[in-house]
């Protein structure tokens, strides 16, 4: 059966089977979706102008935009809470990609310190319908578009890691 027809159209909420790390920081996982502007494929990536990235709203009205991301589970590998994430949140699937990198960051209160995991997904399929729809919008920007709006730094610096893949 195919993942799209497998995808619950309600998020899972709750921090019972949250992962913390050993300070007790919550984990976190997200994806950069990001797709070709081209169907010619990697071998003709010369720069970042060849490839879109996806940025979501956040939940809170007015609080910018950012990357898909969530709670790592107890019941997942980090990879499939990756994904788990990016088809809750912008309601698009793909390939998961090596790993960006690992951050330790407070939240916007500077009250709870998280540990957050970032990886590049290749978008293969936009779906009509997933969890977070009605709560949140998605939108296909260039890379240059992506540093202005994202509102957090940390996914900033995973961007710039990304983009660096392509262009080293």
């Amino acid at each position: 059966m195919e993942l799209k027809n497998m995808v619950a159209l309600v998020s899972r909420t709750g921090r019972q089977m949250q992962r913390y790390n050993i300070y007790g920081h919550r984990q976190v996982v997200g994806c950069i979706p990001y797709r070709y502007k081209s169907t010619f494929g990697t071998s003709s990536i010369v720069d970042e102008d060849d490839i879109e990235v996806l940025v979501i709203t956040s939940q809170r009205k007015g609080k910018g935009m950012l990357f898909p991301k969530g709670g790592w589970e107890i019941d997942e590998s980090i990879e499939e809470a990756a994904l788990r994430e990016t088809i809750e949140e912008a309601g698009v699937v793909g390939d998961i990609e090596h790993k960006l990198g690992t951050w330790n960051f407070m939240s916007k209160n500077n009250d709870t310190c998280y540990e957050g995991h970032m990886y590049p997904m290749l978008v293969k399929e936009m779906l009509e319908f997933w969890p977070e729809k009605d709560v949140r919008q998605r939108i296909w920007v260039s890379v240059k578009e992506a540093r202005q709006v994202c509102q957090y730094l940390w996914m900033k610096e995973a961007l710039e890691l990304f983009v660096d893949r392509f262009t080293t």
